[in-house]
């Protein structure tokens, strides 16, 4: 994977295509055939009374069931590992499958017209969660995880990608109500008001021409972005910030919904995505945005 900035190392950036069309797509049977693979899931669940898709990520795979239905689902990740790690979703068109999209991705090269990111939950801390709802459509799909923090290699690279088949639903899921919005768009966030301490329901927009992410972080007291991109340079010390989580990649035109419980402080909002244009990642064309919670 190409480094995204100097903040790229802690959480990796991919040049996504605005793919719209669908076609009718195969199951994906295939087990992921590389080092390090997962054994079964022991863990992680799939709740078809709440629409609750618990995943468990640790270093390096996920532990998750293999089906769920379709729908506004809310997704719920524990990050058990000692390293960042978050969940995207991918749908699978033409019939490929997560062996398919982990060789297209290979040596970094860009995501084929057949892979539709669409969400999922972006990065909590290590020993952290993170919850999400996104409106999931019947297909399928891979859960991968694309942070490179370290060795700049994938995660999925080492085995952190798993197929998803989502099945029609018969009985309709409700969609979130929110009390606080964000608009994603080339290269902005924008708030419908200031969020303030507590618990909030964030509706996530993505209005711009190209696929966009929100990684929301805390920063320490005195710190900045500036001062967690100097720190990413040599990962001396304790981190300037610690990440809560957000919604990662999703298409033109998509919205999610994110639950954060919010202390007072200094936050920020990032987009690691690379432009469709040149190539570089939305931050460096101004997609942070610093704000205060009180």
């Amino acid at each position: 994977m190409r480094a995204a900035s100097r903040l790229g190392a802690a959480m990796a950036a991919v040049a996504l295509c605005a793919c719209t069309g669908k076609d009718a797509a195969k199951t994906d049977s295939a087990k992921v055939a590389q080092a390090g693979a997962a054994a079964p899931a022991s863990r992680g669940s799939f709740d078809p009374a709440t629409h609750v898709f618990t995943v468990y990520a640790k270093d390096f795979s996920y532990e998750m069931p293999d089906t769920i239905t379709a729908g506004w689902t809310t997704i719920h990740l524990v990050n058990d590992g000692a390293q960042l790690h978050h969940l995207q979703l991918v749908r699978l068109d033409s019939g490929k499958t997560s062996q398919d999209l982990a060789a297209a991705l290979k040596d970094g090269g860009h995501p084929p017209a057949w892979a539709a990111f669409v969400g999922g939950a972006n990065a909590p801390d290590p020993k952290s969660e993170a919850t999400a709802t996104m409106n999931l459509e019947a297909g399928n799909y891979a859960v991968l995880c694309l942070v490179d923090l370290g060795d700049h290699i994938p995660h999925f690279a080492k085995g952190m990608i798993h197929p998803l088949t989502i099945t029609a639903s018969a009985t309709p899921t409700a969609e979130p109500t929110s009390d606080a919005s964000v608009t994603l768009s080339d290269y902005t966030f924008t708030f419908d008001h200031p969020l303030t301490a507590g618990k909030h329901t964030v509706k996530v927009t993505n209005k711009g021409p190209q696929v966009h992410e929100v990684e929301l972080v805390r920063l320490a007291e005195g710190k900045s972005v500036k001062d967690l991109g100097a720190w990413i340079q040599k990962m001396d010390g304790p981190p300037p910030a610690s990440a809560i989580g957000g919604i990662p990649a999703i298409m033109p035109g998509s919205a999610g919904y994110v639950s954060l419980d919010l202390a007072p402080g200094n936050y920020a909002m990032l987009c690691f995505i690379s432009d469709m244009k040149d190539g570089k990642p939305h931050l460096e064309h101004g997609m942070v945005k610093e704000f205060k919670v009180n």
